[in-house]
């Protein structure tokens, strides 16, 4: 057992480590009950805290932009990175185990690197977002509307449960520094003191611009009294509380965006088809065991309501029973320790009045919340409980069972009998974060999925195929939306880009082109384009929005048709039998291939000679708008569409709108073309 030596906990407000002066409170190792730290933040000034962080930290945000942000977090996570053992020291303190804190420490950084690498991938090196394409509004092309998406000019408030200290935080901040709005944390008490430790670690980088994140140790007193309609709060915890921060006047008042992730009700559904001895059935039985132990069962992912087949309802019991028998419980730093205690001896108390709760709609078939036996560390004086299976014969007559919520290592086994019933049962949690459904059988998958998805944020369907790669129940992924409907609050984290943009404000501009074009970045048709020296020749310093190059007129033959389908060996009908062709509705005839148009207008456009355009790396949305026949004369025109340069690089990524067109002017083929062009003139 590490020890610790306790510490007052500050707050990081207004560019100063703050210690309250109340009566501080005491927060205890969660496996042996000595005092960690203590706790306070009476009279932290939250008003001043607000203002600090829209006057200083959004400004200086905005002016960055969103690859500048990229790579700020990109850097606070690997030098995290490399000093993570002392978080991982301290998170035992949590009753976590090792493996408990890698979910909480390396997942929380891994997070802030997947936003970082994920910035710059998929977003433009520029101060604002464009969102859809843009809508033409007059036939004239003289007006036209584009949305936009900017940075909320308020400060992002992040209230936090105690389960996960360091991801908890990161998988918020991440993406909402990514978007160019502050944030000001505040952790639950409980755990507080390793959410603290990471701060100031970032905090001594000296990364982030003043005012960026604050963080509030202690009672988050009125700061939410302050919230404005550019303002944004967000809550990870218990539903009822959540409920209760909606209600605040000020996020009523104003229109505060608010998000919020409850605890829910998860399932984990075993397929008609999973019967014992096959595969699906083994992968059930160690992911609901797994999800019952791991962080013991403190997880709002975690699988709470087992739901099964009539038949295999017996087996499945004694297999979970088995498995969990073999749940070595214990001081988390123990390396034999599987499972480590729950947070507070307050919290066993809660789990244990929530276990007789839910016996009420069925018995205990594994476990005993009253008798606790660990392997090592004090079963009284640390926060330990075992791992508690109920079995709820007759789902449909209960009511606990689907409202009750015991967290810790508590799930409720439960019968159905056919997927609809299956799917009525899952449904019954009134809005989930994860259901899974673990089945081979893709009509039961398909019947499933289709019914628990309204209810749920995210369904996980496992099978032999992906067990090896799957990254479980139980596991929110940067990539993927993290949230749920009803009872799980009606909120949405993560999901990639889409979290960035949780942190900005959608508006729709309306204007001539030209100053669409302006406002924009990125030109728009009905835009002038500018004519001169070919755009090819131009570094990025000298690129403008806008530039083009109107080619000279091809003629396509019915030699170039042939050749074309030869050297390619696409021989499809259309381009070589004129009889079959021409009873094709779309066509009326022999037609030039697609590519072949494409291939052409390339060779219209470019430049052969060497020059700061380096690399073709790709073409988007290519359409093809009219069949072009022999003796048809093509022109293209390219115009230089966007321009994203690369922060690390000596090139950037230029977009040109590529349209090509026939004799009679009518459009043939559009696309965009995407270029890496250098920086400056060799």
């Amino acid at each position: 057992m590490t020890n610790i030596e306790p510490r007052q906990l500050e707050s990081w407000i207004c560019g100063e480590w703050f210690r309250g002066g109340g009566a501080p409170k005491q927060i205890r190792h969660a496996a042996t009950g000595a005092t960690v730290a203590t706790i306070d933040a009476t009279g932290a000034d939250y008003a001043a805290a607000m203002a600090y962080a829209r006057e200083k930290g959004g400004p200086a945000l905005r002016r960055m932009t969103f690859h500048q942000r990229a790579l700020m977090l990109k850097a606070i996570g690997q030098a995290l990175m490399e000093r993570k053992e002392e978080f991982y020291t301290l998170s035992t303190a949590t009753g976590a185990t090792r493996n408990d804190s890698w979910i909480d420490i390396d997942g929380g950084l891994g997070t802030l690197l997947n936003f970082g690498s994920r910035g710059r991938r998929e977003l433009p090196n520029t101060q604002l977002l464009l969102d859809g394409e843009v809508e033409m509004l007059a036939k004239d092309q003289t007006f036209a509307g584009q949305h936009i998406l900017s940075p909320l000019e308020g400060v992002a408030v992040h209230i936090n449960a105690y389960n996960f200290p360091c991801w908890g935080m990161l998988e918020k901040l991440a993406p909402t520094l990514l978007a160019g709005m502050p944030a000001i944390i505040k952790p639950a008490s409980q755990t507080a003191y390793l959410t603290e430790l990471m701060v100031r670690r970032i905090i001594e980088l000296d990364i982030l611009p003043e005012g960026a994140l604050q963080l509030i140790c202690g009672s988050a007193g009125d700061m939410l009294d302050h919230l404005t309609c550019q303002d944004v709060a967000t809550l990870t915890g218990s539903a009822a509380t959540g409920r209760k921060l909606r209600a605040h006047p000020a996020i009523i008042e104003n229109s505060v965006r608010f998000t919020m992730e409850a605890d829910s009700l998860n399932a984990a559904i075993l397929g008609a088809d999973a019967t014992p001895g096959t595969a699906e059935f083994d992968l059930f039985v160690k992911e609901v065991a797994r999800e019952m132990t791991v962080k013991a069962g403190q997880k709002c992912t975690a699988i709470r309501r087992i739901i099964a087949p009539r038949p295999v309802i017996e087996p499945l019991v004694e297999a979970l029973a088995a498995r969990l028998a073999k749940t070595v419980v214990g001081d988390p730093s123990d390396e034999a320790t599987r499972m480590g205690p729950l947070v507070s001896l307050a919290q066993r108390e809660e789990v244990r009045q929530r276990v007789a709760e839910l016996a009420q709609d069925g018995e205990i078939v594994v476990g005993d919340p009253g008798a606790v036996s660990v392997a090592s560390g004090d079963s009284e004086a640390g926060a330990f409980l075992n791992p508690i299976l109920l079995h709820c014969a007759k789902p449909f007559a209960a009511q606990a069972a689907h409202d009750v919520e015991a967290f810790g290592p508590v799930s409720t086994v439960m019968p159905y009998d056919s997927v609809e019933e299956a799917v009525a049962l899952a449904r019954r949690g009134l809005g989930s974060l994860v259901t899974s459904v673990f089945t081979n059988d893709p009509t039961f998958a398909r019947e499933a999925v289709r019914g628990v998805a309204p209810l749920h944020g995210r369904v996980m369907i496992g099978n032999r195929i992906s067990a090896k790669s799957s990254t479980g129940h139980g596991s929110p992924l940067p990539m993927l939306v993290h949230g749920g409907p009803g009872r799980a609050g009606g909120g949405e984290e993560l999901g990639g880009v889409r979290a960035v943009k949780h942190y900005m404000q959608r508006t729709a501009i309306q204007g001539a082109p030209d100053l669409l074009t302006a406002v924009a970045g990125q030109w728009i048709k009905g835009s002038a384009r500018k004519e001169g020296a070919h755009p090819f020749r131009k570094s990025l310093a000298e690129l403008e929005i806008g530039d083009s190059v109107l080619t000279e007129a091809r003629t396509v033959t019915m030699a170039d048709i042939e050749h074309f389908a030869e050297f390619t060996g696409d021989t499809f009908y259309a381009h070589l039998d004129e009889e079959a062709a021409a009873a094709n509705q779309f066509f009326g005839g022999r037609v030039a291939h697609g590519y072949l148009i494409v291939s052409f207008a390339a060779g219209l456009f470019v430049d052969p000679a060497p020059g700061p355009v380096l690399a073709n790396y790709g073409v988007d949305s290519l359409r093809f708008a009219k069949p072009v026949k022999p003796g048809d004369s093509l022109r293209a025109c390219l115009i230089c569409k966007q321009i994203n340069p690369r922060e690390t690089n000596d090139y950037g990524e230029v977009r040109w709108d590529c349209t090509v067109t026939n004799q009679e002017d009518e459009l043939v083929a559009q696309y965009d073309v995407l270029t890496l062009v250098a920086k400056t003139a060799a």
